[in-house]
């Protein structure tokens, strides 16, 4: 079908046209239509397949007809990219929206946008909030539907889609890759499905063994050289990319590294780029950074959970720009942005499970969205997704398991108690549901329930006993209502397990800078930093310290669960005690993302543990406040007054301060030259302080 015989505003059409697309893909084209008319659609179509621009379109059209939309993503990597993809519409006079942070904002100004782009947990926040303009939105986007299978996001997603399926009639659009149970999922959402293996660029899935790719459609290759060496020298010959899949960060790091010498042959003009691009990376001045940035010279990267936002974000562009050959990467990169690459090469199938206690296969789901990566449109005639077998069992196993394996069926996660406890009590603390009918009216419209087939409601009766018992609600007559505690909860986002350890810390009295580190790490919403047997610092470190929780006996199962919660303490400690970043690199085995990633929730957790202090104990909120700053900025009480000073991190204003610049005044009376003379400063960052302080 082409673009032009679409029933939508011309406007829309040129500049679909402008970006060069004048036709529809096969689902597309099936999909439109009845998306355009306002119907439920799920769309279960493989990766590049161009599931975002049914969205798109569907939701510009509803815009320039006077409708709200809201696009909910489950990363905020991808909701920038959406939002970027979306900012081409402008010229239409649609405005376009992002949020993604401050979980605890009411989001009164995105009323003034026609399109929301958000993470579920920023939607979900703002339901909690009753955000008065989420009455307005009339079509729901929910990318990556077949997360409602993730025991973290997949609760959030579908209360998500539940409450708005509740509160008005919406449009529902369910994007996913393949699902396998995708009729039941759409039976649920009252949708349309269009399921489709169709794909822009086609894909031949293959295993290698020894030096022969065998290929599901029964063709076979020969590569001149064995394992992911042979595979990535082979591609790079042929001017494509390889994305190599791996499952820890360790062998991330040290393939990339391995494969440098292979990569580095392969460049021409593209050097002085990737010189500067490594310069950028390596400002970073931690020891991950400096490898990282070593390895970019030579075309090649590691990307994983643990790299700064900036590191992993330079070199996603890199390779989409095609300056990066090869990218080594944990699966984290499978579930984010799309960068297609002409052959995915998969070395492990097997993974670390925290919850099961060891290796465990990786799902055939998440493969097969690495292998989705194959296939660059415009650029390559096919992709190519390689497995490595090391024996002919294994290769036998592969096949069986996984080239020729359906991916498993999407199970609703909102059976777990955890789930249960926040999602039950935002719907009483928000009023959406009080009484015992509404709240199992409400629980009708959840995929969970749908699936079940029946109202499991000596579970919720369970949950909602358990709320009751702890004053998160109260009941009077027949109607729950939420208490002061249950209300502070919900705004502030926490799990009420969270709130209900901060509130035994809170009530015992007050506590040392560490005290209040361990009652947030020894909460269920910080994930703590898992300890090894050569952290034997931390049983001295549990000896010298006094804590507002009860400590357990070295006896009892919990001891290691609280010695995991010291040692994330401990980090935040030597955190805000100014430790060098390779330091803390070092000494808890964590990446500079880890880093930034524990500080941003523990920001937040003492935020709430503050206001939670006044209800509990006003004497903390002081002590808490200061606390969150130093975590904040990473420093010492000292600097506070100038880490506020923008452009001034952690390590210049420790430079600053011992230079005698100790407070904002000081700053004022000196000249710009005095300032710049400071190491690390310049004449630069000093002129950008003056014009913050002021003269005197």
């Amino acid at each position: 079908m082409k673009i032009d015989e679409l029933e939508i505003n011309q406007g829309i059409k040129e500049i679909l046209k402008k970006h060069g697309i004048v036709e529809l893909y096969p689902p597309q084209a099936e999909a439109l239509p009845h998306a355009i008319k306002g119907k439920n659609i799920l769309l279960s179509i493989p990766t590049a397949a161009g599931k975002s621009l049914v969205a798109y379109i569907t939701i510009v059209q509803a815009a320039l007809d006077g409708y709200k939309s809201i696009y909910i993503v489950p990363l905020k990597a991808l909701a920038r990219e959406k939002y970027e993809d979306l900012l081409a519409f402008k010229e239409l006079g649609i405005k376009v929206g992002i949020s993604t942070g401050d979980l605890e904002s009411r989001g009164s100004y995105l009323g003034k946008y026609d399109i929301v782009v958000c993470t579920s947990e920023k939607a979900d926040s703002l339901l909690r909030h009753n955000a008065e303009w989420l009455y307005d939105v009339k079509v729901v986007v929910a990318d990556e539907i077949h997360l409602l299978n993730d025991a973290s996001r997949g609760p959030t997603l579908e209360m998500i889609i539940a409450r708005f399926r509740t509160m008005q009639d919406v449009q529902v659009i369910g994007l996913s890759a393949t699902i396998k149970n995708a009729d039941e999922i759409a039976k649920w959402l009252e949708a349309k499905l269009i399921a489709s293996n169709w794909r822009p660029v086609p894909l031949k899935e293959g295993i290698l063994f020894g030096r022969k790719i065998y290929f599901a459609d029964g063709s076979e290759a020969i590569i001149k050289n064995a394992r992911i060496e042979g595979l990535l020298e082979d591609v790079l010959e042929g001017n494509g990319q390889a994305l190599i899949f791996v499952n820890t960060r360790r062998i991330a790091q040290s393939n990339a590294e391995r494969l440098r010498a292979i990569t580095s042959k392969f460049l021409n003009q593209e050097k002085e780029k990737l010189e500067e691009i490594a310069k950028k990376v390596g400002s970073e001045e931690n020891m991950v950074a400096r490898k990282l940035a070593e390895c970019i010279k030579d075309g090649v990267a590691f990307h994983h959970a643990g790299l700064s936002n900036m590191a992993r974000e330079s070199v996603e562009k890199a390779f989409k720009k095609g300056l990066i050959k090869c990218i080594v990467a944990t699966p984290t990169l499978a579930a984010g942005i799309n960068i297609p690459a002409r052959r995915v090469i998969i070395k492990n199938l097997w993974r670390y499970s925290e919850l099961e206690g060891g290796m465990r296969p990786i799902p055939v789901m998440e493969i097969k969205q690495m292998m989705g990566r194959a296939g660059r449109p415009r650029y390559d005639k096919y992709g190519e997704a390689i497995l490595i077998a090391r024996n002919k069992m294994e290769k036998d196993r592969i096949w069986y398991d996984y080239i020729m394996a359906d991916v498993e069926p999407i199970y609703s996660k909102l059976a777990s108690e955890a789930a249960l406890r926040m999602h039950l009590l935002a719907l009483i603390a928000t009023n959406f549901a009080i009484t015992w009918d509404e709240i199992l009216q409400f629980m009708k419209k959840t995929f969970y329930v749908y699936q079940l087939g029946m109202l499991p409601e000596e579970k919720i009766w369970e949950v909602i006993d358990f709320l009751e018992i702890n004053e998160f609600i109260e009941s009077i007559g027949e109607r729950w209502h939420a208490t002061l505690f249950g209300k502070a909860t919900t705004n502030l986002y926490l799990d009420p397990l969270s709130a209900l350890q901060m509130k035994k810390a809170l009530i015992a009295g007050t506590g040392s800078n560490f005290a209040y580190l361990h009652a947030i790490s020894a909460t269920p919403d910080m994930r703590c930093i898992y300890a090894s047997y050569k952290d034997e610092w931390i049983e001295e470190k549990i000896e010298q310290e006094e804590f507002l929780l009860p400590a357990p006996s070295p006896y009892e199962p919990e001891f290691e669960f609280f010695m995991a919660e010291v040692k994330t303490a401990s980090l935040l400690e030597d955190w805000i005690n100014e430790k060098k970043e390779d330091e803390i690199i070092l000494k808890y085995n964590v990446g500079p993302g880890d880093i930034h990633a524990k500080v941003e929730t523990a920001e937040w957790l003492l935020h709430a543990m503050e206001e939670l202090a006044r209800l509990f104990n006003f004497k903390a909120v002081p002590i808490l406040a200061k606390l969150r700053l130093r975590v904040k900025y990473g420093c010492k009480e000292e600097l506070l007054n100038l880490t506020k000073l923008k452009g001034i991190g952690r390590v210049r204003a420790r430079q600053l301060y011992k230079h005698g610049f100790k407070s904002i005044s000081m700053l004022r009376k000196a000249g710009v030259e005095v300032i710049a003379s400071v190491p690390t400063i310049g004449k630069k960052i000093a002129e950008n302080i003056k014009r913050q302080v002021g003269d005197e």
